[in-house]
């Protein structure tokens, strides 16, 4: 289903579409919860599933590029544009580099336009915690992360949805503008790739970025030893064969000492950390593998979307300083940084044991938990859902139709009696309500087979006994009290519309307080809790500097809350007192020069009588930054 969307009338030249010349739609967060967008998901997931278990897209790219693709893109220099080729200049080698890093984006008008709008701004100064101004410039590649779009990956709302918001954003950006690369996510995959190829691998502008990927992955050669590398997890959280070679064929081109930064669409070191009983085989992976045997211990950054929030997990061991980092603000509905305990993450390979830990959630846990609590206003945040409830209520109190009407509130055993008798003596009534029990089940959260079987029915039966509430008091009404003769066509029109309409209030009611209990209280259901509530702020990109002396600082930025008016013209300015700017969600993580941070190990480990050519730990406890003592912001 295509959401509603309101059409802007411009006032300027600038109000209209850049290509067409047609007014811009603004389109409003995902409707989730719309019966027809649920539907329509629902299509998708069963036909890209099916696409992507027996026609892989990445296969086709593979074959279509052959030995004639860029093994990678080099970066280490300044660029010549020779007719639209690019082409590395190595009589003027790059100082410095800016890249900016944003995920899961194409939502929204307001929220997806509003990180594209701090995006283009040339320069951004942002605030330390100690009150340092600190200056950070447009990135000369820009990198989307995965989930370029939502819902669903179609032409139309590639334009609408990421095209128009970003070719508004990044106008005034004239000649001096970033080189996009983009790596597809799952809500990409929903077409089989079509889409995302005709968009990103077709060598045209998008937004006016220059785009030169010929595949739905890509290698970066950056300054000072550093490589950007950017992985096509399709929809099952791994890569495939010719993928694994490409990497391959790049990592042969590195040095020693070079540092990667790693960017999936998916953080699987959430995923295995909370499901890993579900997926014991999950080091038999290729994306296991490229990590551990191909680009063995050059990985200094993994950066991925999927979930909606920022999340930094540091290791433990100083010297390494590896950061795993979740960063998927771009524009989609916020995730919940609550719970899921993933406070540690632990790896083991060869016997060797390094740990991940948790520095900063963005919200914070507590901020997270009381956004929840919005789920009791579920019947109006999701409005257009309330027919599935109001129809399963109708459908359930017609298959049964006991005779309940003559008996009061006090005579309830009796009237429990004859329903039950009522089900048992009609064969559908029976499959309908075990129907309806089995589907309440099966939504219920599938990475616990426990919290399924138990939440499942609770939740099953907590509408069966709202419809036979709301059914015996509508029949109780329309009986007893405006005495029309039982199952007449009046008494059984007026007694379908009560139905009908509490059906609608009280079942969207149920759902949101099963929500918000089964997240707050059991930590489940964390995507269904909060894309029921579209929450457009909170939003975040990564910015990151390789200095000329090779460090690298990564600059977290949030957006805590989106503006909701914007003026017209060239380029719209947010006009929402209530909106907030760019901020840093917490002090920049600097990444010593791989060269230096060796030396300074092995200066280290003389001091502390340790000898730098023997392996082990540092006896002495790595120091934390002040952002991870700190907390989230």
């Amino acid at each position: 289903m295509t959401t509603s969307e309101t059409t802007v009338t411009p006032t300027s030249q600038a109000s209209a579409d850049p290509m067409l010349g047609q007014p811009v739609q603004r389109s409003p967060m995902t409707g989730w919860y719309d019966p027809a967008q649920l539907m329509q998901t629902a299509a998708e997931v069963l036909i890209s599933t099916i696409f992507g278990q027996h026609a892989d897209h990445r296969l086709l790219e593979a074959l279509s590029a052959g030995s004639s693709d860029e093994q990678y893109y080099d970066y280490t220099c300044h660029l010549k544009d020779t007719r639209g080729s690019f082409v590395a200049d190595p009589a003027r080698p790059r100082q410095e580099l800016w890249i900016d890093y944003v995920a899961d984006l194409g939502d929204g008008w307001d929220s997806t336009y509003c990180v594209a709008y701090h995006l283009a701004r040339p320069r951004l100064t942002l605030t330390s915690s100690k009150g340092d101004s600190l200056n950070t410039e447009r990135g000369s590649l820009l990198i989307f992360g995965g989930d370029q779009v939502y819902p669903t990956p179609s032409q139309r709302q590639y334009k609408q949805r990421l095209v128009n918001p970003y070719e508004s954003a990044f106008r005034a950006a004239g000649q001096d503008v970033s080189h996009l690369f983009a790596i597809p996510g799952n809500h990409d995959w929903y077409d089989g790739l079509v889409s995302f190829t005709r968009r990103f691998i077709s060598r045209e502008r998008v937004a006016g970025c220059p785009t030169r990927q010929t595949r739905s992955y890509f290698a970066l050669k950056l300054p000072s030893g550093w490589w950007l590398l950017g992985t096509d997890v399709q929809l099952g959280s791994d890569i495939d064969g010719p993928q694994v070679q490409y990497f391959q064929d790049v990592a042969k081109e590195m040095k020693d000492g070079d540092r990667v930064i790693l960017c999936n669409a998916e953080p699987h070191w959430i995923y295995s950390k909370v499901y890993q009983d579900l997926d014991p085989d999950c080091t038999e992976r290729n994306l296991t593998f490229l990590e551990r045997e191909v680009l063995k211990k050059r990985v200094a950054i993994f950066l991925a979307g999927d979930l909606h929030h920022y999340r930094r997990h540091e290791a433990t061991d100083g010297a390494a300083r590896i950061q795993k980092i979740t960063a998927g603000g771009g524009g989609a509905f916020l995730h919940p940084t609550h719970g899921q305990d993933v406070r540690e993450l632990v790896e083991k390979h060869n016997g060797s044991t390094r740990v991940f830990r948790l520095m900063t959630s963005w919200p914070d846990e507590s901020m997270s938990r009381r956004l929840c609590w919005r789920n009791l206003l579920f019947p109006i945040r999701n409005w257009k859902f309330g027919i599935v409830p109001a129809v399963l209520y109708l459908l359930t109190a017609w298959s049964v139709m006991a005779e309940i009407g003559h008996l009061g509130l006090s005579q309830i055993v009796p009237a429990i009696t004859t329903t039950v008798a009522a089900i048992l003596n009609a064969p559908f009534a029976v499959f309908w309500v075990s129907g309806t029990l089995v589907g309440f089940v099966l939504f219920t959260d599938t990475h616990s087979k426990r919290y399924r079987w138990v939440a499942g029915p609770l939740h099953g039966l907590a509408h069966l006994l709202a419809t036979f509430f709301i059914g015996w008091g509508a029949v109780y009404l329309t009986v007893s009290v405006w005495e029309w003769p039982f199952r007449s066509i009046p008494q059984l029109l007026l007694s379908g519309g009560l139905i009908f309409g509490s059906g609608w209030l009280v079942g969207s009611f149920i759902m949101g307080v099963y929500l918000l209990v089964s997240l707050n209280v059991f930590g489940r259901h964390s995507n269904e809790a909060f894309s029921s509530l579209r929450i457009g702020d909170w939003k975040h990109f990564l910015r990151l500097k390789i200095a000329a002396n090779g460090d690298l600082t990564i600059y977290p930025i949030g957006i805590r809350r989106i503006a909701r008016d914007w003026t017209e013209g060239s380029r719209c300015h947010p006009q929402d007192p209530k909106a907030t700017g760019p901020e840093l969600i917490e002090d920049p993580i600097v990444l010593k020069n791989p060269a230096a941070s060796r030396a300074e190990t092995a200066t280290r480990k003389k001091i502390e009588g340790r000898d730098p050519g023997r392996s082990g730990r540092i006896p002495r406890k790595a120091p934390q930054s002040r952002a991870g003592r700190a907390g989230s912001r």
